[in-house]
């Protein structure tokens, strides 16, 4: 059997790469379709569509908000100039500012030029791609952790749902048996009823074809006979495992438009109270279905 997943769920990763600390939080809850928001530092908004693509291949539904930290050990050392750069800067400078295209550039102005120096906060190209390698591995174990907290749920919901499709079945199995009872119940009501309005008997025949309408009319077999069929459909998408909640949720209306349905045919008050209790049980497996992925 495989396992149904939750929408709810939380999980929380940490690495370190070099001098940096990472840390990754990501929460669920439930939505219609797949939806992730992501808060990442200023300059690690690239790493947002790798970090979406491996939420769509784990997870299909739910509303998901991840944030990211990076923060750089306090120990480290401050700003370092790449004196590589400024040579080969001053070198490319050499034959404008002789022949007088440019002034001889000067170390302040050399500071400004982009990669020049680095801060706190930044690295070279390769430490870089390490680095978000890294915050990448980082959210793997994030994603993971929250998909087993989303399993761990749905192994609570798979067993909340089967108990009430249980119930449900308990109940239209009682139905079932007060249905095979009624056309002989209905037609001595019938018979007392028309006997006391008309003071006589009606003939057999005329009262056996009055009885025969209401019975039809009445007849809540196809209606047990569907929700049977749904019941079958429930356990066996259950036992799929997700993601089966659009399904679940549309099989909870045709389980409720069934269950309305015989209620309106009840003619006597044990039906009746059958009736309620399946549209009880209905509503709250269709309550627990909106947590299933």
């Amino acid at each position: 059997m495989a396992a149904l997943s939750g929408m709810t769920g939380f999980a929380r990763a940490s690495a370190t790469h070099e001098a940096w600390t990472i840390g990754w939080e990501i929460k669920s809850v439930n939505g219609k379709g797949l939806e992730v928001r992501f808060r990442t530092p200023p300059g690690y908004d690239a790493l947002e569509l790798a970090a979406r693509d491996r939420t769509k291949a784990a997870l299909h539904r739910g509303s998901l908000q991840a944030s990211l930290t990076v923060a750089r050990d306090a120990g480290v050392a401050g700003p370092s100039v790449d004196h590589d750069l400024i040579d080969a800067l001053i070198e490319v400078a050499q034959p404008y500012v002789a022949a007088g295209r440019a002034q001889r550039p000067t170390f302040d102005g050399l500071l400004t030029v982009r990669g020049v120096l680095a801060g706190d906060d930044e690295c070279s190209e390769e430490s870089r791609d390490e680095l978000e390698g890294a915050i990448l591995k980082a959210f793997d174990e994030a994603l993971a952790g929250l998909t087993a907290a989303r399993h761990d749920e749905g192994t609570a919901l798979s067993g909340m749902l089967l108990t009430v499709l249980d119930e449900i079945a308990a109940l239209r199995t009682t139905a079932v048996q007060l249905a095979a009872d009624r056309p002989e119940q209905m037609l001595e009501r019938f018979r007392a009823k028309l006997a006391e309005l008309l003071g006589r008997d009606l003939p057999e025949d005329r009262l056996a074809q009055e009885a025969a309408i209401l019975a039809v009319k009445a007849d809540i077999r196809e209606e047990l006979d569907r929700l049977e069929a749904h019941l079958v459909s429930a356990r066996e998408l259950i036992e799929g495992g997700s993601p089966v909640g659009r399904k679940l949720d549309f099989l909870s209306q045709e389980f409720n438009r069934e269950v309305n349905t015989l209620c309106s045919k009840s003619g006597d008050s044990e039906l009746t109270r059958i009736g309620l209790a399946l549209k009880a049980a209905v509503d709250q497996f269709r309550e627990q279905v909106q947590n299933v992925e």
